[in-house]
């Protein structure tokens, strides 16, 4: 069974990205850092209920190892939005049995004491627009990063996805998460966060 791990939100500078998400809920980040294979850089909060939640970007000084971004990163453009998320399961390659083919192949990825397998496709795009999730499973042992964020006073109370294809792309995950609503319509993703100074939203 998949349950939500954690939401990404893409951006051209993490400066501007970083920016966006403290003004929209409140909160200070925390410093990230690097992902040689696919030359990028984030910065992360730490959600209650074992979540977080990343700003990710390309990083102007690395080049990509792979030879391309994920995450969709290559082609973005525009303002900071919400633009991924990840899904959490202890048996990927149970999973991808299901997935469409568009969620990519397991890639193999270390960053200092973490370790763990996530689904990339070749391109580095996102499966259906950022409406499939990507897919990880972390290394036995391996301490997740929800667990060393500060507590920010963020909740996730509904992470809300809309395709035309949502009942199809229901039919390929295993998704037991009562926080995720996967809905039929215009895509969209939108995210609504309980904050110490109220209601929030990223979309």
């Amino acid at each position: 069974m998949l349950k939500l791990d954690h939401l990404a939100v893409a951006c051209t500078t993490l400066a501007e990205g970083t920016a966006w998400v403290e003004d929209q809920l409140g909160v200070k980040l925390q410093p990230g850092g690097q992902h040689p294979r696919y030359g990028t850089h984030n910065t992360l909060l730490g959600l209650a209920d074992g979540l977080y939640l990343e700003v990710i970007t390309k990083d102007p000084d690395a080049v990509p190892e792979a030879g391309h971004a994920w995450f969709g990163l290559d082609d973005f453009t525009g303002p900071p939005r919400l633009a991924n998320w990840i899904c959490q399961t202890d048996d990927l390659a149970e999973a991808l049995v299901t997935a469409p083919a568009a969620a990519g192949t397991p890639r193999a990825l270390t960053r200092a004491d973490l370790e763990w397998q996530i689904t990339v496709p070749d391109d580095g795009s996102l499966p259906y627009g950022g409406a499939f999730p990507t897919l990880i499973q972390w290394a036995e042992g391996t301490r997740h990063p929800a667990d060393r964020l500060p507590a920010s006073g963020c909740r996730l109370r509904k992470f809300a996805v809309h395709h035309p294809e949502a009942d199809a792309l229901l039919g390929m995950m295993a998704l037991a998460d009562p926080r995720v609503e996967v809905a039929t319509g215009p895509f969209a993703l939108k995210a609504t966060f309980e904050t110490s100074s109220g209601i929030r939203t990223l979309s």
